[in-house]
C-alpha cells in the first residue's frame, strides 16, 4: 500500500504534526519504519513516516521538529528519497554505510538539556530505545514513549489487515509443529527459561506452520505468541483463524487469544517466570509491559536459528521450486527479446516487465504472490539501487543500454529472489567490463569454501575483491538470508560489512543466502547479478569442517554482456558448468520459444 500525496498535502500533515507535538509539549517527534513486530515491509496501518513525508522505501526514519523534518535512509535510497522528498519541505539525511543510528546523535546533538523528544514505544526496537534512551539522558534531554501522535493527525489511518491464517501443510511443511514446539522448548530449557515470548512474524509462522497476508510480499500475519512448557498462546485477530484450523492448533496445545491482549499477558505472568525475550525482536513497549516480578533472559529466539537452517527436505522443495521459478524466467525472457525486436509493438516500460514477469511466475504451480516489488530499471533507472517503476514515474525501454530486473516469488516450496542484466540493443565496452568485474564478484563467493562457523560478515570481502581491484565499490551487503516460503529477507546471517561479525551470524548448514555484487554509476546505468545459495559440507579435515555454496537459482546470465578477455579459465569453467546445469534442469520444463531461448543463452562460452 502506498500512501501516495501532493507536496501540498504533505505539508498539512507535516503543520497537524507539528501542531499536535506543540499541545503535547513534544519538542522532536520520530517515526521509525516499524510495527510492534518490527518488520521490513509494514501494513498500512504503521506506514506513518511514508504518510508524513513521502518517502516509500521500506528503511528509513523521520524526525520533526517545530523548524525542521528529515528522513535517514541509506545509500540504497539516496536517489528514490531526493526524487519523493523534493518540495515537501522534508530533508534527506543521508547515512553511510554502518551508520544506521546516526539520527540518534543528530538528536542529541540538537536537542537542548529539558527538551522532549517523543516515539511510540509500540514501534521501536527494544535494542534502538536503549541506545536512544542512553544518548538523550547523558544530555538531560527527556524520551517520553507513551504516546501516538499519528492517531490524533492521521484521520483516515488504515484499520488492521483482516486476511484469514492458513496452514502450511505437507509435504511442503516437512516438521509438525509439534515438533517444532518440542525444538523451541528444549532451546528455552538449555537458557533456563520457562516462557519464550516472539513478535517477529515470521519466526511465529515458522514456528505454527501457518502462513497468511498481512504483510505485502511476506506470507506472514499479524500475531505475538507465548510458550510455556506445556502451552502455546498464539495472540491473533478475531475471526482470522478458520475453525477447522482452531481445532488442528488446538490439538497441538495452541491456545489463541486475542491480538490486542499480548501486553496483558506479559503484565500477568507471575513471578517464578524466567521469560526468555530477544532484545533484537522485541518492542520497548512490549518488554515495558513485562511484570516486575519477571527475570527476564536475553538471547536470540531459537526460531530464528531453527527456521534459517532448511532441512533436507525443504532443501529438496526449494531445489524443485528453482526449477519451475527458472523456466518462468525462461518464458519471460523469450517473450522480451521478441518484444524488443518487434518493430510494430507498443513502446515497451518498465511497468510492463512487471507484469510480465509476475505472470509467468503465476502459471507456474505452487506460486503465491512475488517475494518483493520487482525493480525493474533501464539505463540510469538501474542505478537506483531500490528503483521501483510506476504508472507515474517509469521509462520507456527502447534505444540501447543495460536493463536490470531483479525480481523473485513466493511458492509454496520456496521463497526466490534474483537479479540479471540484460543488452538491449548496442551495449559498449565499458557495460561489458562492469558487467563482467561483478560476474566476477559473484563466481568468486560462489566458489568459496570457508569453515563452518565462520562469521557471514567476514566473506562480503571474497566478492568485492574483484570489484575493489578495479577500484570500484558499491554501497550495500552483498548478501541476505532467504526464508522458506517466508520472508525474503531474514536472519540470522548476513554477507555485508555493516553487521557485526557476532556469534549469532555463523555460517550453518541449510542456510540459503543470496550472493549479489553489484556497481553502479549514477545517471548511466546499474548492474547486479543475483544467486541464492545453499550452505552445505565441503570436507572435514584435521582443521575441522568446511562449508561450501551449492547455487539454487537457475537463468541464465547475459554472456553478451560477459568481457571474455578478462575473465580467467576457471571463471569461464564455471560460467559454462552453471549454464550446463541450467540447461539440464530446466529443459524439462520448458518448451517453445522459451527453449529455444534457454539454448541459445546456455551456450558454451
Amino acid at each position: 500500500m502506498t500512501i501516495y500525496a501532493s507536496t501540498g498535502e504533505r505539508a498539512g500533515r507535516l503543520e497537524a504534526l507539528r501542531a499536535a507535538m506543540q499541545r503535547h509539549r513534544i519538542d522532536a517527534f520520530v517515526v521509525p519504519s516499524a510495527d510492534p513486530h518490527l518488520s521490513e515491509y509494514l501494513p498500512g496501518h504503521w506506514k506513518g513516516r511514508e504518510w508524513l513525508s513521502g518517502f516509500t522505501g521500506s528503511v528509513g526514519t523521520f524526525i520533526a521538529t517545530s523548524s525542521f523534518a528529515g528522513v535517514w535512509t541509506d545509500g540504497r535510497y539516496w536517489t528514490q528519497a531526493e526524487t519523493e522528498l523534493a518540495g515537501s519541505g522534508v530533508e534527506l539525511m543521508k547515512i553511510p554505510s554502518g551508520a544506521s543510528l546516526l539520527h540518534i546523535d543528530w538528536l542529541a546533538a540538537k536537542m537542548a538539556p529539558g527538551q522532549t523528544v517523543a516515539v511510540d514505544a509500540s514501534v521501536l526496537g527494544l535494542a534502538t530505545a536503549r541506545l536512544l534512551s542512553d544518548a538523550l539522558s547523558a544530555r538531560g534531554i527527556l524520551l517520553r514513549t507513551d504516546i501516538d501522535l499519528l492517531d490524533e493527525v492521521w484521520s483516515e489511518r488504515p484499520g488492521l489487515p483482516d486476511d484469514p491464517v492458513f496452514e502450511h501443510a505437507a509435504p511442503f511443511a516437512s516438521t509438525t509443529r509439534a515438533a517444532k514446539l518440542a525444538a523451541t522448548r528444549k532451546a528455552m530449557a538449555s537458557l533456563g527459561a520457562n516462557a519464550h515470548f516472539i513478535s517477529t512474524l515470521d519466526d511465529i509462522a515458522y514456528l505454527f506452520n501457518l502462513r497468511g497476508a498481512d504483510v505485502s510480499f511476506n506470507p506472514v500475519f499479524l500475531a505475538h505468541a507465548l510458550v510455556t512448557p506445556e502451552r502455546a498462546t498464539l495472540f491473533v485477530g478475531d475471526d482470522k483463524v478458520p475453525t477447522a484450523l482452531r481445532a488442528s492448533l488446538q490439538a497441538d496445545g495452541v491456545h489463541l487469544a486475542r491480538y490486542d491482549d499480548a501486553a496483558n499477558a506479559l503484565a500477568t505472568l507471575g513471578s517464578e517466570t524466567r521469560l526468555l525475550a530477544d532484545p533484537r525482536r522485541i518492542t520497548a513497549g512490549m518488554r515495558a509491559a513485562v511484570g516486575a516480578g519477571v527475570r527476564v533472559i536475553e538471547a536470540v529466539n531459537p526460531t530464528t536459528f531453527a527456521k534459517s537452517r532448511k532441512t533436507n527436505d525443504e532443501a529438496a522443495h526449494v531445489r524443485a521450486t528453482m526449477e519451475q521459478d527458472g523456466a518462468a524466467l525462461c518464458e519471460f525472457f523469450a517473450w522480451l527479446e521478441t518484444s524488443l525486436q518487434d518493430s510494430r509493438r507498443e513502446p515497451l516500460t518498465e511497468v510492463a516487465i512487471d507484469r510480465h514477469i509476475t505472470a509467468a511466475r503465476a502459471r507456474r504451480p505452487g506460486f503465491v504472490s512475488p517475494s518483493f516489488g520487482t525493480i525493474a530499471g533501464f539505463n540510469a533507472n538501474g542505478a537506483i539501487m531500490h528503483y521501483r517503476a510506476t504508472e507515474q514515474s517509469h521509462a520507456v525501454i527502447e534505444g540501447h543500454g543495460l536493463l536490470l530486473i531483479d525480481s523473485g516469488g513466493q511458492y509454496l516450496g520456496g521463497t526466490t529472489d534474483i537479479t540479471r542484466v540484460v543488452a538491449v540493443g548496442e551495449i559498449s565496452d565499458a557495460h561489458r567490463r562492469d558487467f563482467t568485474l561483478v560476474l566476477k564478484g559473484l563466481i568468486a563467493l560462489s566458489m568459496a569454501q570457508y569453515p563452518r562457523g565462520t562469521r557471514s560478515p567476514l566473506l562480503d570481502s571474497i566478492a568485492r575483491a574483484p570489484i575493489w581491484a578495479a577500484g570500484i565499490d558499491f554501497g550495500h551487503g552483498t548478501g541476505h538470508g532467504v526464508g522458506y516460503f517466508l520472508n525474503v529477507h531474514e536472519g540470522p546471517q548476513s554477507i555485508s560489512p555493516s553487521t557485526a561479525p557476532d556469534p549469532h551470524t555463523a555460517m550453518e548448514p541449510g542456510m540459503i543466502t543470496s550472493i549479489e555484487p553489484g556497481i553502479y554509476r549514477p545517471g548511466k546505468w546499474g548492474i547486479r547479478i543475483e544467486n541464492l545459495v545453499l550452505n552445505v559440507p565441503a570436507a572435514s579435515t584435521e582443521f575441522g569442517e568446511f562449508l561450501r555454496f551449492e547455487t539454487l537459482t537457475l537463468c541464465p546470465i547475459d554472456t553478451r554482456c560477459m568481457d571474455l578477455s578478462i575473465l580467467r579459465a576457471d571463471e569461464r569453467a564455471w560460467i559454462n558448468d552453471y549454464h550446463a546445469t541450467v540447461r539440464a534442469r530446466l529443459a524439462p520444463h520448458v518448451s517453445g520459444a522459451a527453449a529455444a531461448w534457454l539454448r541459445t543463452r546456455t551456450e558454451e562460452i
